[in-house]
C-alpha cells in the first residue's frame, strides 16, 4: 500500500482549474475524500472504478423503470453516487500517473451508455407506469440534447485549435499563441507577449455581454465555469432533481430549455470569435496587390 497523501494535496494535484458548479459544491467534497481513502490502494485504478460507475449508473437505470417514487429516490441516489465514482477515476489517474488513453476513451463510451441506459430506464418506466407518451418525446429530446452537446464542444474544439494554429503561424515559424480563455488570469484584456503570446478574440462579446462576464469572473473566483447549464447540470436536473421532486416532465421541460440557451450563446460567442479572428488574420497577412503590368507589357489591341 502506497503512503497515503493529504486531502489538501488531493485538492491541489486532482481538482480542475474550472468545473461544474454541480461538481464543485456537491461532487467534490465526497469525491475527494473517498480519493484520499483509497488512493494508496493501488488496485483501485481509473478504469476500475470507470467501471464501477457504470455499473451503478445501470442500477439507477434499474431502479428508474420501477417506475414508483420510492424507486425514483433510489435510482437518483444511485445516479448521483455514479457521478462520484466517475469523477474519482480522473483524480485518481490525475494523482496516481496512472491515466491512459484507452481509459479516456472507456470514460466516454460508458458515459453515453449510462445516460441512454437511464433515459430508457426513467422515461420508459414513466411511460409503462402512466401510459403517457409525452415521456417518450422527452427521452428523445434528452438524448438528442447529450449527443449535440458533445459533438457541439467537439467541434468547437477544433475551430479554436484551428484559429490558435493560423495566428501563431502568421506570427512566425516560433510563434505560439494561447486565447485569454485559456489563461490562468481572470480576465485579462487586450494581447501579451510571453512563453505563449495571448490573443484576445472574445473582445466584442465582452462588449456586448458585460454583465455576463462580470458574472463569469465573480464564478472563476469559486473555480466554477461559466456555462452554468452544462451536460453535467443537465443530467443531475433530469436524472437527480427530476425524481426527487415527482417533477420528471417540468424539471425536464426547463433544464433542456436552459442547455439549449447556453450552447447557443456559446455558438455566437464562438461567432464572434471568428469574425475577430478573421481581423487578426487580416492585419497579420499582408496580401500584395495585384501587380500592374508595366506600359510595353500590355498587349496590343
Amino acid at each position: 500500500m502506497a503512503l497515503r497523501v493529504t486531502l489538501d494535496e488531493i485538492r491541489t494535484r486532482t481538482y480542475k482549474r474550472r468545473d461544474a458548479w454541480w461538481t464543485v459544491w456537491l461532487v467534490d467534497p465526497l469525491a475527494s475524500r473517498l480519493v484520499w481513502l483509497v488512493a494508496p490502494w493501488r488496485w483501485v485504478t481509473p478504469n476500475r472504478l470507470t467501471t464501477a460507475a457504470f455499473v451503478v449508473g445501470a442500477g439507477s437505470a434499474a431502479a428508474f423503470w420501477q417506475g414508483t417514487y420510492g424507486w425514483l429516490l433510489a435510482g437518483a441516489l444511485l445516479f448521483h453516487l455514479s457521478f462520484v465514482l466517475d469523477c474519482m477515476d480522473g483524480k485518481i489517474a490525475r494523482l496516481n500517473g496512472t491515466g491512459s488513453v484507452f481509459g479516456a476513451w472507456l470514460d466516454y463510451v460508458f458515459d453515453r451508455l449510462r445516460v441512454a441506459a437511464c433515459v430508457v430506464g426513467l422515461f420508459g418506466g414513466q411511460y409503462l407506469l402512466t401510459g403517457n407518451f409525452v415521456y417518450i418525446w422527452l427521452g428523445g429530446v434528452v438524448v438528442f440534447l447529450d449527443m449535440f452537446r458533445y459533438l457541439n464542444a467537439l467541434q468547437m474544439g477544433k475551430v479554436k485549435t484551428e484559429m490558435k494554429a493560423n495566428l501563431a503561424a502568421a506570427r512566425g515559424p516560433e510563434a505560439t499563441v494561447a486565447f485569454v480563455e485559456d489563461t490562468a488570469a481572470e480576465h485579462p484584456v487586450g494581447e501579451a507577449e510571453g512563453e505563449d503570446d495571448v490573443v484576445d478574440v472574445y473582445s466584442d462579446f465582452r462588449t456586448r455581454f458585460g454583465l455576463f462576464v462580470r458574472i463569469r469572473n465573480v464564478l472563476i473566483r469559486q473555480r466554477i465555469r461559466a456555462h452554468v447549464i452544462s451536460g453535467i447540470e443537465f443530467m443531475m436536473f433530469v436524472f437527480i432533481v427530476g425524481p426527487v421532486l415527482n417533477w420528471i416532465v417540468g424539471m425536464t421541460v426547463i433544464s433542456a430549455v436552459l442547455l439549449g440557451g447556453f450552447e447557443l450563446l456559446l455558438i455566437y460567442k464562438l461567432w464572434t470569435a471568428t469574425k475577430t479572428y478573421e481581423r487578426k488574420m487580416a492585419a497579420l497577412v499582408k496580401i500584395p496587390a495585384q501587380a500592374t503590368p508595366a506600359r510595353d507589357e500590355v498587349p496590343a489591341v
